[in-house]
Order: C-alpha cells, then sequence, then structure tokens
C-alpha cells in the first residue's frame, strides 16, 4: 500500500468506539485492503483513564484531553463517538479548525447543531461523514445522498428506533405489558438505565430530521411536528390492532403534500402484510418513495455494537479514499433552499384509532359518538367487548370498560377538539390512547 497510514483521534471509547477498534484492529480486517492505506489510532479521549475496556489499546495512546487529541498536527480523522450535544459540539467545532475531517454516529448533535456543524465544515475544506447517526448498520445515509440522487424523494416511511421495535415486538409476540419487556431490553443493552429518549419518540425524531434534510433539503425543528412514544401503550392497544388486522409501530413519516411538509413520530397502526409491519425485534427499516425509482426498501440492524460500527468503518473508509471530501461539499447540508413549509399538526389528515375507559352505562356510546360526530369525526367501526368489569372504587364502585373506535379520515385538529370535549365527560376516564392509522 503507496498510501500512509489514515491518522485516527477516536472521542469516547463506548460501545461503539469499542467495535470500531475491533474492526480496525482485527487480524482477519479487510478494511486496510479495501482503503488502500493502514490506519493508525493515535490518541483514544476516554473520561477515566483507569477504566477496564474490552478492547486492547495502548496505554500511551489514552488521553483524557480530548483537546490534546484533536489538536494533534499529525492526525487526519477524529471520531467522535462520545455522544452528547454540548462537549461532543465542542469537540467537533475544534477538530474542524484544525483542518481535520470528522466521523461521527450523534444524531442529537447533528438534529440540534447540524447546520453550523456543517457550515464551518465545508468554509474549512473538510468533510463530516455521518452515515452510523442514523439506522445503524442500514447504509441510508449513502443510499439518499447518492444513489438516489436521480430522485426526489416524495415520502419516508420508517422505524427509526430499535428499543422500540423490540419492546412492541415483545409485547405483542410474548403477552407481556409494556414495563416487563422495557426491563428486558435494559438487560440486553438494547435500551440505557434511562430510556426516555427512546421510549418517548425523541430519538426517531432527531434521524428523521437529518434523513428529511438529506432528502429534501429542508431543515425542520423537533418542535415543529408531532412526537409520540410507546410509553403510554398497554398489551391491550396492540391486541385490538391486530384483531382489526394492524400492528403497532413506532413509524416516522415525512411525506410531500403540496408545497407542505407533513411530518410526524408516534405509534401507528400498519396493516399487517406491509414489510414494515412484520419488521421486528431490534430492527430498522427505512422505505423511501422516489418519483422516479419508485418504492425502495431498507431494513437491517438499527443499533448494537457491531452494525454501528460498520456504519463508522464504512464512512472511515470513504474518508481514506478521497470519496467523502468530494461529495461532501456538493450536498450542501442544512441550506433550507427546498421550498416546503412543515404542515400544521391541525391539518394532518389520516384515519384514527381511539380507546377509551369509559363507565359501563346507558348512553354512554351515544355520548361519545355525538361528540365525535359534532366535530365531524365520521366511525368506522365501534369495538366493545364483553370483558372483566374493572370497578372504579372512587365512584361508588361503578364498572369501567374499555371502548375502541376506528375513525374514517379526519384531521388531527378535528381529533384534538373532540378530545377536549370528551373530556369533560363524566363518564370517560383518563388516560385514552389516540393512534393514527397508515393504510
Amino acid at each position: 500500500m503507496s498510501e500512509p497510514a489514515l491518522r485516527l483521534s477516536i472521542l469516547g471509547l463506548g460501545t461503539v468506539a469499542s467495535g470500531v477498534v475491533r474492526i480496525l484492529t482485527g487480524p482477519d480486517s479487510p478494511v486496510s485492503r479495501r482503503a488502500g492505506r493502514t490506519f493508525d489510532i493515535r490518541h483514544v479521549a476516554v473520561r477515566d483513564a483507569s477504566k477496564s475496556r474490552d478492547v486492547e489499546i495502548p496505554a500511551d495512546r489514552i488521553t483524557t484531553d480530548w483537546n490534546a487529541a484533536v489538536s494533534d498536527p499529525e492526525v487526519d480523522v477524529v471520531l467522535e463517538l462520545m455522544g452528547g450535544t454540548t462537549t461532543a459540539r465542542e469537540a467537533v467545532l475544534a477538530a474542524i479548525a484544525a483542518g481535520k475531517h470528522v466521523v461521527t454516529a450523534n444524531k442529537a448533535l447533528l438534529a440540534e447543531h447540524g447546520d453550523e456543524v456543517f457550515a464551518v465544515a465545508r468554509e474549512a475544506g473538510v468533510c463530516v461523514a455521518y452515515e452510523a447517526a442514523v439506522a445503524g448498520g442500514i447504509p441510508i445515509i449513502a443510499t439518499m445522498g447518492c444513489s438516489m440522487t436521480g430522485n426526489r424523494v416524495v415520502s419516508i416511511e420508517a422505524i427509526l428506533n430499535g428499543t422500540s421495535n423490540f419492546i412492541l415486538t415483545g409485547m405483542l409476540g410474548e403477552q407481556r405489558q409494556y414495563e416487563d419487556v422495557l426491563a428486558e431490553a435494559q438487560d440486553l443493552g438494547y435500551a440505557e438505565a434511562d430510556p426516555a429518549m427512546d421510549v418517548d419518540g425523541t430519538d426517531a425524531a432527531q434521524k428523521l430530521i437529518l434523513l428529511t434534510q438529506l432528502a429534501l433539503g429542508k431543515k425542520v425543528e423537533l418542535n415543529e411536528f408531532p412526537r409520540q412514544g410507546i410509553d403510554t401503550l398497554e398489551l391491550a392497544d396492540m391486541l385490538y390492532a391486530e384483531e382489526l388486522g394492524y400492528r403497532v409501530k413506532l413509524l416516522g413519516v415525512t411525506r410531500v403534500v403540496g408545497d407542505q411538509l407533513e411530518m410526524h413520530v408516534e405509534p401507528t397502526l400498519l396493516r399487517l402484510e406491509r414489510a414494515i409491519a412484520q419488521t421486528d425485534g431490534a430492527l430498522n427499516i427505512v422505505e423511501l418513495h422516489g418519483d422516479a425509482v419508485g418504492p425502495l426498501v431498507l431494513s437491517g440492524a438499527g443499533a448494537g455494537q457491531m452494525p454501528t460500527a460498520s456504519a463508522v468503518v464504512a464512512d472511515l473508509v470513504e474518508v481514506a479514499i478521497g470519496r467523502a471530501q468530494h461529495t461532501f461539499p456538493q450536498l450542501n447540508l442544512w441550506q433550507d433552499d427546498s421550498g416546503l413549509s412543515v404542515m400544521p399538526a391541525d391539518q394532518i389528515q389520516r384515519r384514527y384509532f381511539l380507546r377509551f375507559n369509559v363507565e359501563d352505562k346507558p348512553r354512554v356510546i351515544a355520548d361519545v359518538a355525538d361528540i365525535l360526530g359534532r366535530n365531524e369525526i365520521s366511525l368506522a367501526s365501534i369495538i366493545q367487548h364483553e370483558a372483566p368489569e374493572v370497578e372504579d372504587a372512587e365512584n361508588g364502585g361503578t364498572p369501567i370498560v374499555p371502548l375502541v373506535i376506528m375513525t374514517h379520515r379526519t384531521t388531527e385538529g378535528r381529533i384534538r377538539a373532540a378530545e377536549s370535549a370528551l373530556a369533560e365527560l363524566s363518564t370517560v376516564r383518563a388516560p385514552h390512547i389516540r393512534m393514527p392509522v397508515a393504510d
């Protein structure tokens, strides 16, 4: 190999970074052959240098000073694998200022500060590669940034969070409650000790922002579209959906509607026969629709050490052979030239699954249907199974039963207005569940 070794600084040595080191230093690794050069890990910046690791790094390469790791004039590329948006932002900007190319898996950093990071990188003449930031080992960034360039992407539907998908799969497949499957996901390493960003939809929403920016050139903020997690769902909701011919998935959607973008991340009912509905466990899937190519589906491991590490290394090879340096400036990311605006949430149109807990009294269904009707919401079906009654001890032992309604197509605004009125009914008890239906 005539090219000199590519010299690296790695920031962080957690799960993904350890996987990257394992790939780069493995005895049978094909990476150097494919890159046409070897890789020299000069620095690994960590918080605690005394902590035991599951990969071997020479002691003189370990440092607690990330600034020294990024400012070393002999380093070519900085791999930011520490996570977070504070120190990570500072380190990435410092690396760019020092003339280093950057490879990152940090979707939160790019979703929040991508405009700044990409602008300063273009000005400095370096590249930022981020394949691992979205969908783990699925090569979705390369596909959209290169293979789909002959298309205008008109829609994205995706499962982008492996933790939530693992939990939903376990709840339905094993007839278990949310809390039990979440605990298993934490034991297996799919979920963090604090799983909030996974189960409340934030992680998936950040990834959808990145895909939308790349596909359509539209910068969208996290608070501009509806976001709901899976942490309020019960097994009963999934069983009702199955009975109706659907499966519940945490679905991220971006869709071009005229000159607007419909965007949302929510638990959604999908027809059982669809590939996205059958994507189980910790897998991710992205369904794209291009105006030229039509539908395109990519599926695979969306999380985990080695799938994510493989995406980091793929970016590193792109930098090593020089391709990333050519493609990055042309992508012109975070320049909002799409001409699209984000559709207000209350204008989004779809069908809905609604579940209420109601008092088992005459006229309750009629009262609920009347409020929905007054808000111009047409009912497709109503399910009220004969089931064991749960008595409301605070209200004289009144029996409480579930009521499930499927609506015809309506707007989010009408649904929200109806929910406000339904909350005033003394016979309807909180909480209730509302999920969109993707037909």
